[in-house]
């Protein structure tokens, strides 16, 4: 199962040449390899980790998101918060940091961490692409849980989770202790996004939904109809939060803008986790 799928519809087309330093090719890194592929639609790249798809990055726009799920992401943030708002993001997984440099162009203020287990992917993508220097944005190596576990309380207003060994995420960054770490280090009002990648089954989405409402007193679900309705495997994005999860028009029509998605709000949610288990250590 591919990390994320790409919405090719709401990609711009550009002629213009890549900037200097990214070489289509393979390399190797501590985890595995990495392959960066021209995007020749877009001034961008596709990078792929040991096989599947990663990230996409467009060198002239950062504010493009390929990847559904992504798009979903940035659309519960601007629900949120204002693009003058000094956010402090934290990004656990930091793959090629395409939602780093996202977040960096629509909110200038932000001031974000972004962690990822692998070292040379960490220096390549440093290499490669425009990414915003300390304090705008710190790349740190190190294994996602035991980094969360070591940040001070209320230190951070979004966390997303975005994490994968292969095609699912590590049992120890799903689990209640996991998830109870990370409310602490959120602030009043912060929220925490996972990207859950699933089966057509959906029993781990009902599992991770499960685990994040016994610590959240507020649930939301952004996904693929078709995902929802078990009809075909994918990424099921859920947030959980202190504070309600909208659903204004401004959402709805920007989700149904590409690659039509569907919002759960809190009741929802918790009925679709009721066949689920908390994830444990």
């Amino acid at each position: 199962m591919a990390k994320g799928r790409r919405n090719t519809r709401s990609r711009n087309a550009s002629g213009s040449e890549a900037a200097a330093g990214p070489e289509a090719g393979i390399y190797p890194i501590d985890t595995g390899t990495c392959e960066l592929i021209r995007d020749h639609l877009t001034d961008g790249w596709i990078i792929t980790v040991n096989g599947a798809q990663s990230s996409h990055i467009n060198l002239t726009d950062p504010a493009q998101l390929d990847f559904e799920y992504m798009q979903w992401i940035a659309e519960i943030a601007k629900e949120h918060w204002e693009s003058d708002a000094r956010l402090r993001v934290l990004h656990l997984g930091a793959g090629a940091c395409t939602l780093a440099r996202y977040f960096a162009a629509t909110y200038p203020a932000a001031r974000q961490v972004a962690v990822d287990i692998d070292q040379r992917l960490t220096e390549l993508v440093r290499e490669w692409f425009d990414l915003p220097r300390a304090p705008l944005l710190r790349l740190r190596v190190g294994d996602a849980r035991a980094v969360t576990e070591s940040l001070t309380e209320s230190t951070r207003d979004l966390i997303i989770r975005d994490v994968f060994a292969g095609t699912r995420t590590p049992p120890a960054l799903t689990t209640l202790e996991f998830t109870q770490q990370v409310r602490r280090v959120l602030a009043p009002g912060g929220i925490y996004v996972i990207n859950c990648g699933d089966t057509r089954d959906l029993s781990l989405a009902r599992s991770e939904a499960a685990t994040l409402g016994a610590v959240f007193e507020q649930l939301t679900v952004i996904a693929d109809p078709a995902m929802l309705k078990g009809r075909r495997y994918g990424n099921i994005v859920i947030a959980g939060s202190d504070v309600p999860f909208g659903d204004s028009p401004a959402l709805t029509r920007n989700l149904l803008g590409g690659v039509p998605a569907q919002v759960w709000l809190d009741p929802k949610v918790r009925s679709f986790a009721a066949a689920g288990k908390v994830l444990r250590d």
